[in-house]
């Protein structure tokens, strides 16, 4: 029987178990402190015992396609070079490190964000093909913005792809174990495989998956041209079965499963099956509505610069009570996803979404649902769970998917807990020595 503490590979890769750090926010953007801003939110998982950490949402281009405030932006040498001391003191531990990158291109944050498409009025917002027209409806509404729309080309697409390679290749010099395409959280990779966003009838459109998956192939392709033979590969992969009714055309399980394979023949080394919806909405962070936070003090300031007012942000608060009543964050949400997509290929099937208990990381392993199990928001909540949960019997992550961490990071905030009663416990659980390592340093 498979176990957590069982090692796995990913490629040539090996780690030395099954417990995995999923991509969040790190907030670092292109600060001159990045690296040890980095390094501050991802070591202590790597002291812990994590296997594998995902530095989360990079982009690689040098403007544009940014989902959210403070992400970090790869595509410059010297910068990605100032890196390597974060790198570095995460591998130390034994942890292997991969980047996230993408491209938001549609769904960039210049659509809902007042301040930033202030900050940049000549901003283009690059689109698969020419926006569903319930989209399109919602700019004419307080909810988005109207933004300077470009449908591109086959030359600009090929290009992306290029931009994507030489960031792989500048975080491979700066000693990163491998690379996670944001493949799913209506990323272009997603809006490409959807028939919701792609109509195209040129190279990179077309009705099966593997038509619409020549931007995939490109990607991965330019990688391999700027590191080496071997180097990982791995990328979250969508089944929008969260997408709104006036979606028909959502991509369904079925849909994954092609997905999956054909990120298999292109070459990639381990798929991430998650369900979402077809835009950037509460599934990608289930949980309850955050009061806390929709009420800090802290934050108003910042909200209203987000939201442009008032009373648009009263709006934006109402939607999100709405939308935390209408997605509920399941028990291990992803795991049926995950072991259809297991049957279906031979590459590691790595499942996160809703996994609070280390008997639930048990039965996943045990019922074949996936080969590694990660979490995301448990690590704000708790930087030093992986202890808990590797040395622990019966271990419990203190995360309530409250979204007290989440919301703050769309006014560019740090992403820790806020919840008292949680960090309340996590200080008590660090005085009885819970976050330890085995030697006890």
């Amino acid at each position: 029987m498979v176990s957590l503490e069982d090692p796995i590979s990913i490629g040539p890769v090996a780690l030395d178990n099954r417990l995995y750090r999923a991509p969040l926010l790190e907030c670092a953007a292109n600060d001159p402190d990045a690296a040890d801003i980095l390094q501050r939110h991802l070591e202590p998982a790597a002291a812990t015992g994590t296997g594998l950490i995902f530095q989360g949402a990079c982009l690689v281009t040098a403007e544009g396609g940014r989902t959210a405030p403070g992400l970090t932006r790869v595509h410059d040498d010297s910068f990605v070079a100032g890196l390597e001391p974060a790198v570095e003191a995460i591998q130390d531990h034994g942890a292997q490190l991969f980047c996230q990158i993408g491209h938001g291109a549609l769904q960039s944050m210049e659509l809902w964000h007042t301040g930033y498409r202030e900050a940049h009025p000549d901003l283009t917002t690059y689109a698969i093909d020419d926006p569903p027209w319930w989209l399109r409806a919602l700019w004419h509404t307080p909810i988005l913005h109207r933004p300077d729309l470009e449908v591109m080309s086959e030359h600009r697409l090929a290009t992306l792809a290029e931009r994507f390679g030489e960031a792989a290749g500048r975080l491979y010099e700066a000693g990163y174990d491998g690379i996670h395409l944001a493949g799913a959280n209506a990323s272009i990779f997603q809006q490409l495989w959807s028939p919701v966003f792609n109509g195209r009838s040129d190279a990179y459109g077309g009705d099966s998956i593997d038509e619409r998956s020549r931007f995939l192939r490109e990607v991965v392709t330019a990688i391999r041209d700027h590191t080496e033979p071997g180097f990982p590969v791995t990328t979250k992969i969508p089944c929008e079965s969260e997408a709104p009714g006036v979606a028909r055309q959502a991509l369904d399980e079925q849909d994954t499963v092609q997905i999956a394979k054909a990120c298999q023949a292109a070459g990639i080394d381990a798929v991430v099956p998650v369900r979402v919806g077809a835009t950037r909405d509460q599934s990608v962070a289930r949980g309850r509505f955050p009061d806390i936070a929709w009420n800090d003090d802290r934050f108003q300031s910042d909200y209203d610069d987000v939201f442009g007012s008032s009373w648009r942000k009263r709006l934006i608060r109402g939607l999100n009570r709405l939308a935390a009543k209408a997605i509920e964050p399941e028990p291990a949400w992803n795991a049926d996803l995950c072991k259809r997509v297991r049957e279906a290929v031979d590459v590691p099937v790595l499942c996160e979404g809703g996994i609070r208990e280390r008997s639930q990381m048990d039965q996943l392993l045990a019922e074949g649902a996936c080969d590694a199990v990660g979490m995301a928001r448990p690590f704000y909540a708790e930087p030093r769970i992986a202890h808990r949960i590797l040395h622990e019997a019966g271990a419990r992550v203190l995360c309530e998917s409250c979204n007290n961490c989440t919301i703050p990071q769309i006014a560019g905030a740090d992403g820790v807990c806020r919840t008292p009663t949680i960090m309340a416990q996590r200080g008590e659980y660090a005085k009885q020595g819970r976050y330890d390592e085995p030697d006890g340093d």
